[in-house]
């Protein structure tokens, strides 16, 4: 097997990260092609079947909680238990639960102990499936076929609770930690880092490759006043102050005083291997607003590549287009709302 590319290292065969800067080809002038990576100390692994595992269980969760809270009576009708309003109550009550250990799984880095109190409610199920079966008045064999399916749902759980528990280090979720959301990421650029760094040393240069920035208004030395959109067509904003500005290097910032977002991160801009370009690392840290609820949305967006990562990802490859070429180029697969035709781009 060969080597597998990832941004600014590559994977050999004997699993070993190494630096690819000798190996990465040189992108063309009027290309939008992008060299994305991590830029932490080694780059991130691929989550593995037991992070994977989680991650589906924590998702399970929340979707039969809900499922449960909206349509009790058609849930309680498949598992074969009669019709009343005090099955109905129990049955969103059991919905409230399974959210809870499902938010639980899915925003905590080590959901260990999440994931074994899903075994706890599982074994719940269990006690209430098999009191309903001895009641002549529910249908057993749709009661017999839910025992089974929670059975195989508890064998899971214990699986990656055991899991879990052997590997205490590895993070299943690991963009989300106590301080909000961590993004990483970068790109190679074919400009200087003196280019780069005035150009972004601008901060009002920012909404026009930060989709999410309606405005930056520079309001002192080192100070600045930001506004953001925000979803139902609300819009956020913040003060900010720059905490450390080293020339054609780093510019560092967070927000300050009563934001309506907490936010800090930094970006650097390092000469790219063999003179060809410049790095330009972002690293961001986001409180996202509404505590558990707004992790648990940033996690719903990832599935519609609207989270903070996948943002800053096009944020970069549109400061690639701008700072090469004057303008956002986007294929006809990439249009987003708001954004430019490639008929009519940006300049």
């Amino acid at each position: 097997m060969g080597t597998v590319e990832t941004g600014s290292w590559q994977q050999g065969d004997s699993g070993a990260w190494q630096d690819a800067g000798a190996v990465r080809r040189q992108p063309t002038r009027r290309s939008a092609r992008t060299t994305i990576a991590r830029t932490s100390e080694e780059p991130r692994a691929a989550k593995g079947p037991n992070e994977k595992l989680a991650g589906f269980l924590g998702w399970f969760s929340v979707g039969l909680g809900v499922s449960q809270i909206i349509m009790p009576r058609v849930v309680s009708k498949i598992c074969g238990i009669e019709d009343s309003d005090g099955n109905t109550l129990l049955m969103r009550a059991l919905g409230v639960r399974e959210i809870s250990s499902g938010v639980g799984i899915l925003t905590n880095q080590h959901p260990t102990n999440w994931v074994w109190s899903r075994v706890a409610g599982d074994m719940m199920d269990l006690a209430l499936l098999g009191k309903a079966m001895s009641n002549d008045e529910n249908h057993r064999g749709r009661t017999t076929f839910a025992t089974a399916a929670v059975l195989g749902v508890l064998a899971l759980d214990v699986l990656s609770a055991q899991q879990l528990a052997q590997s205490p280090n590895i993070a299943v979720n690991p963009d989300v930690d106590g301080d909000g959301v961590h993004v990483r990421q970068s790109i190679t650029v074919e400009r200087s880092a003196e280019e780069a760094y005035a150009y972004w040393h601008d901060f009002e240069n920012l909404p026009r490759f930060m989709r999410h920035l309606e405005s930056v208004e520079v309001t002192g030395e080192g100070r600045s006043h930001w506004r953001a959109k925000a979803p139902a067509g609300k819009s956020v904003e913040w003060d900010a102050v720059t905490t450390r500005d080293v020339p054609n290097e780093l510019i560092a910032w967070r927000s300050e005083g009563d934001a309506d977002v907490y936010n800090e991160g930094e970006v650097r801009f390092v000469p790219a291997p063999g003179g060809r370009g410049t790095q330009i690392h972002v690293d961001l840290r986001y409180q996202p607003p509404g505590g558990v609820a707004g992790r648990v949305g940033a996690k719903l967006a990832k599935l519609f590549r609207k989270e903070p990562g996948q943002e800053v990802h096009d944020d970069l490859r549109a400061f690639k287009n701008v700072i090469e070429l004057g303008e956002i180029v986007l294929s006809d697969s990439t249009v987003r709302k708001g954004m430019p035709h490639p008929a009519q781009p940006d300049r």
